[in-house]
């Protein structure tokens, strides 16, 4: 527990000095992590599948790091403020927020225990309004901390507001989804759809791509794609290394385990919990 918490400060952190669009992609790298521990500390196999997903998220995150576009100067948090408050960002927030309303008040009670992509999809467009805040807060105490106070700025403390009731939210639909559907498959569907909306949303509001040329943000897309690989290939194939070594167990194998319903009994270790940053 104290290594996740310290994990997510580190990736407030990294959004107060990297855009959106290097940091959130990045996350992947846990999952890379988690699996290489897994096979030294808990024993358990690290197979062909899994060292193939391994590296192509290596390979993915390099490509966009490479290729990442540079942070904007901000002086300010009144700075971030006027680009939130622009039209293109207040149209995208609008719509977010009507979707999601419809998720939880028609959708949810109907189909949330049988269609994992309502609880996910909740958490995925929060996610992306939750990190455009949490970028700017970071910014706030960047600056804060260089000697320019911005928290006599209310605009700091809405940021703070908006941070606060995203993360709730985020927090209780995820939680939702793991305890109703397999761990294996919420977490690449969801670090998939978190990652598009936030990098969707970084792009209307910070214009990452404004300053790049066609062939650098062809790169990055392919470098995403490349992790996007190499995170359901892991996941996919977690429990091919562990399967064999269950002799006379009676524990359901991988293509047993259900999809579309509470299954918590069959996670595994390596199937890290998703982060809502």
């Amino acid at each position: 527990m104290i290594t996740m918490i310290v994990g997510e400060i580190a990736n407030f952190a990294a959004y107060a000095f990297a855009p959106a669009i290097l940091v959130t992609p990045l996350g992947a790298l846990s999952i890379i992590f988690s699996a290489v521990l897994a096979h030294f500390i808990l024993e358990e196999k690290l197979h062909m599948f899994g060292i193939l997903g391994c590296i192509l998220c290596v390979v993915g995150s390099t490509t966009i790091v490479l290729h990442a576009p540079h942070e904007q100067d901000i002086e300010s948090v009144k700075q971030v403020w006027h680009l939130a408050t622009e039209p293109g960002f207040l149209a995208y927030s609008a719509v977010v927020l009507v979707v999601v309303l419809t998720l939880i008040f028609y959708y949810e009670p109907r189909y949330g225990k049988t269609h994992m992509i309502v609880y996910v999809g909740i958490c995925s467009l929060m996610g992306s309004l939750t990190v455009m805040s949490v970028k700017a807060v970071a910014i706030a105490i960047k600056l804060t901390f260089s000697g320019m106070n911005q928290f006599k700025y209310f605009h700091a403390w809405i940021f703070i507001i908006v941070v606060t009731v995203c993360c709730i939210l985020q927090i209780n639909y995820l939680n939702k989804a793991l305890d109703n559907f397999n761990t294996a498959v919420i977490s690449p569907v969801y670090y998939v759809m978190f990652t598009t909306f936030t990098i969707i949303a970084s792009m209307i509001m910070f214009k990452d791509w404004a300053s790049q040329s066609g062939l650098q943000i062809a790169t990055e897309l392919c470098g995403f794609v490349t992790i996007l690989s190499g995170t359901f290939l892991l996941h996919k194939t977690k429990d091919m290394g562990n399967s064999t070594s269950l002799r006379g167990s009676t524990t359901h194998s991988p293509r047993d385990t259900p999809v579309f319903i509470n299954s918590g009994s069959s996670r595994s270790s390596t199937s890290t919990r998703p982060s809502i940053l």
